[in-house]
């Protein structure tokens, strides 16, 4: 839903009843991951895309149906070896897609505008709508908001309300969209519940110290993939504006104090990514020092293995542990023996983007294993593999594949709310 955010909210600004079409769980290969949606208004008219194609014809017509009727439902769309003319995902893949009326007297109505009036403001907000339950309680919806406060009710009393808004609390903190199991007496006790999570938060960090060649590059690359970015350098002359102007911020400050302000005001969290590109110990050192501390989403330093060897020995003198040091990306990057800043920088996104999401680094020809992205990205702290383009061999990685199946509802297929 959050995808479609900004139209949706018009949408319901002049008053307009449509239904919302949400992917709650793929299995196998699918174009787009869970909070993927399709929203369809009384007119017929479309919003957003669920796979490309392969379902939207059928979804569309089954939306359509949920403004008449009111009543929506969870559909699982797949691919039928018996049929081939089946309605179904080309690639192979399973969909469960959960489709909500959401008109202009419905409860759902204004719990779902909550959600999209802090998305389009910027500001941290989820989404929590019941997949799978009992009859009467789906597609019933709660928002959960950051400063811990919530509203909408899932129908089962202020005891399972609190206990969702809970677990979607912890979802909204991670940045995170997917599917959270609770009970309907709260915590786990009570018949088994499903909620699709939907968390509107500022997009993941990109910290990058060291104001050289690399960094512009990295910036460029950061802000294309929707990170935002700051360049930070405690050299004035180095870090301006006019030299990266794809970065968000610049910032003239020395970097370990610069990371340690911003985790201090609460702007950091597990999706951020650092990237020490200045090579010099006595920036490197309390910086990292502090950065191996942190539950941070990434850590990568730039450095030949000489570099690397010398910085990890001050890292030790200075009480840094050996299991924090497994954390410590360096040399940055991937193998892909390029050498320009422009190649650097797509090596060194690359890796951030596998850590981020679990991903094998090994060719899609070649690997068994889902095409598409990953629904859950793992979390930070397991252990690091050091590659670099300009002096390493093809390597894989020790990340397992995730499933992005987890807690799926699939109990509840085709069950109408």
């Amino acid at each position: 839903m959050l995808d479609i955010a900004e139209e949706l909210r018009a949408w319901c600004a002049a008053g307009r009843d449509f239904a919302l079409a949400t992917v709650v769980a793929v299995s196998g290969s699918a174009p787009r991951g869970p909070g993927a949606s399709l929203a369809v208004d009384t007119a017929g008219t479309a919003l957003g895309s669920l796979s490309g194609g392969c379902v939207e014809s059928a979804v569309h017509e089954l939306c359509l149906e949920a403004i008449a009727s009111g009543r929506g439902g969870v559909h699982r769309f797949g691919y039928s070896d018996d049929d081939a003319f089946a309605v179904g995902l080309t690639c192979g893949g399973v969909l469960d897609v959960l489709i909500t009326p959401v008109r202009r007297h419905d409860p759902v109505r204004p719990v779902v505008g909550a959600v999209l009036d802090a998305a389009c403001a910027g500001s941290r907000s989820a989404l929590g709508r019941v997949v799978c339950g009992p009859p009467e309680q789906l597609g019933r919806a709660i928002a959960v908001h950051a400063d811990g406060s919530y509203e909408g009710r899932l129908g089962g009393g202020a005891a399972l309300d609190r206990a969702a808004a809970e677990r979607v609390r912890g979802w909204l903190a991670a940045g995170r969209t997917g599917t959270a199991e609770l009970g309907t007496a709260g915590g786990l006790c009570g018949q088994p519940l499903t909620l699709l999570v939907e968390s509107a938060a500022e997009p993941p960090r990109l910290l990058v110290y060291g104001a050289i060649d690399f960094a512009a590059a990295l910036t460029r690359i950061g802000s294309f993939l929707g990170y935002r970015v700051t360049v930070c350098d405690a050299r004035p002359v180095f870090v301006t504006a006019a030299r990266f102007p794809d970065a968000h911020e610049v910032v003239v400050d020395w970097p370990h104090r610069h990371l340690a302000a911003e985790w201090e005001a609460g702007r950091l969290d597990s999706r951020t990514t650092v990237c020490v590109l200045t090579h010099d110990a006595k920036f490197d050192v309390p910086l990292l020092t502090l950065a191996l501390r942190l539950p941070l989403g990434y850590v990568g330093a730039m450095g030949s293995r000489r570099t690397h060897e010398d910085r990890a020995r001050r890292l030790r003198a200075e009480g840094v542990e050996a299991a924090a040091l497994t954390r410590l990306r360096s040399p940055i990057g991937l193998d892909l023996g390029g050498g320009t800043p422009e190649e650097t920088a797509l090596a060194i996104a690359a890796e951030f983007t596998a850590v981020r999401y679990g991903g094998t680094i090994l060719p899609l020809a070649g690997s068994q294993g889902p095409v598409h992205g990953r629904a859950d990205p793992p979390r930070p702290g397991g252990p690091a593999t050091a590659h670099h383009p300009e002096d390493q061999g093809p390597v894989g990685s020790d990340h397992p594949a995730p499933n992005v199946l987890d807690d799926r509802p699939g109990r509840c297929e085709h069950q109408v709310v």
